[in-house]
């Protein structure tokens, strides 16, 4: 019964993440780790960070692997499904009404009064893996005490080291090598 659940929440999800994988990732962290607690924070990050470093849709891979970690490959297959079908469905629909009539001014006005709502929900996701990558913790702590206690300035490091690859248009798999081979290196540096 637990792949039907995983199924329909990852349909949910499907269904509202408009604006592309990123978008995806905190209505997944929402379902996964803070609704149903399948998952901590750091193994969502790990399926995230996985699902960046495999071929095709991160939202797919997220789901696939998210729903393999929760349920064996049953979950896979029906976390996969329900964060396609929505989508799939969505998209035969929407190609109809443009076939259809063709004057696409007011969806175009829909899509365009999304993007922010988009921008918003990658910047949650964005804040929450910054905060466990620097401080250990979902939440930016507030206290100086605890932001100094917590802090990891090896993470920092290599947090500002890809960030200047990214503007630098470096190749995202360059980026997540280098960032993982920097990682094991500082590791066994102490």
């Amino acid at each position: 019964m637990l792949w039907m659940v995983l199924f329909w929440e990852f349909a949910k999800v499907g269904l509202f993440c408009v604006g592309g994988g990123y978008a995806s990732m905190p209505l997944i962290q929402a379902c996964v780790v803070d609704d149903y607690h399948w998952l901590t924070l750091s193994e969502f990050i790990d399926v995230f960070t996985i699902s960046q470093m495999t071929p095709g849709p991160i939202g797919i891979n997220a789901a696939t692997f998210a729903g393999m970690k929760v349920a064996g490959f049953p979950g896979s297959v029906a976390a996969t499904l329900g964060f396609a079908s929505p989508s799939f469905l969505l998209c035969l629909f929407v190609a109809r009404l443009f076939a259809r009539y063709g004057n696409i001014g007011r969806i175009r006005g829909v899509l365009n009064g999304l993007r922010p709502a988009v921008v918003a929900l990658i910047c949650a996701a964005g804040i929450s893996f910054i905060s466990l990558s620097l401080f250990g913790t979902e939440q930016f702590p507030l206290e100086a005490a605890a932001m100094k206690a917590g802090f990891d300035p090896k993470n920092t490091l290599i947090l500002v080291l890809a960030l200047i690859a990214a503007r630098r248009k470096v190749n995202v798999i360059y980026i997540l090598l280098g960032s993982g081979l920097f990682g094991v290196a500082l590791g066994m540096m102490g």
